[in-house]
């Protein structure tokens, strides 16, 4: 064992734990799903227009979709316990620090999330309806829909933990901060391509709603190592 590779070791240990995480996310979405059509109406109330459907199986797979998202953002905390719990072992991480670890990973993923929904996302669809007139009008497809809100609501839960990724490879030896510090322009390239690929429409206001948080928070993570006095 002394001689696998981390990537391995942390395989194993979620080879035990995922099946029941799946089964578990399975049977959360089930059930959420009773509830998909009174989640639609809070999701949609940033939106003040109409939802449309252009396939007939199109409003129930948004349904799920929608129950899906649900259930993954309720079990955060467990997937984050287990996803730590693994890559910690590899790493020597203690478990006062894995915990630590698995709290903040917590908290930054719903600060993002919330940050979206409540900031990002109605300034994002106010600006882009923004262009319709009274001869451009709207008629959003409910799968479109969920799917931008969704995919946008866990990518900047994701992209807030870099701060913490920033720290954890520090602490285990792989970057340095001074690593971090040289590699500012890089980061900047990184992080527009990032922005791009998660973006769910390809338009420069939706990139830069993503991109310039994550420089802040790339630029908070170097704060961060600071304070550590973590070289």
């Amino acid at each position: 064992m002394a001689h696998t590779s981390p990537l391995v070791i942390i395989l194993l240990e979620l080879r035990r734990t995922i099946r029941t995480l799946i089964l578990t996310t399975f049977g959360l979405t089930l059930a959420i799903f009773i509830l998909s059509p009174r989640l639609l109406d809070i999701v949609q109330s940033h939106l003040a227009e109409k939802l449309y459907f252009f396939s007939v199986a199109e409003p129930f797979l948004s349904h799920v979709k929608l129950s899906l998202f649900a259930a993954i953002y309720v079990l955060l905390p467990w997937a984050a316990s287990l996803f730590w719990m693994a890559i910690g072992k590899p790493f020597s991480v203690r478990r006062r620090d894995t915990v630590l670890f698995v709290v903040f990973t917590c908290l930054l993923f719903y600060a993002g999330t919330l940050f979206c929904y409540f900031v990002t996302l109605p300034l994002g669809i106010k600006f882009l309806l923004g262009f319709g007139s009274a001869e451009l009008q709207p008629v959003i497809s409910i799968s479109r829909f969920i799917n931008f809100t969704t995919i946008f609501i866990l990518a900047f839960g994701g992209i807030f933990e870099l701060p913490l990724l920033m720290i954890f490879f520090a602490r285990v030896g792989v970057c340095t901060r001074q690593f971090f510090e040289r590699h500012r322009r890089v980061a900047v390239l990184v992080i527009a391509i990032v922005a791009a690929m998660l973006t769910p429409t390809p338009d420069i206001v939706n990139m830069l709603m993503m991109g310039g948080p994550l420089y802040l928070l790339y630029e908070a993570g170097i704060v961060a190592l600071m304070l550590m006095r973590v070289r």
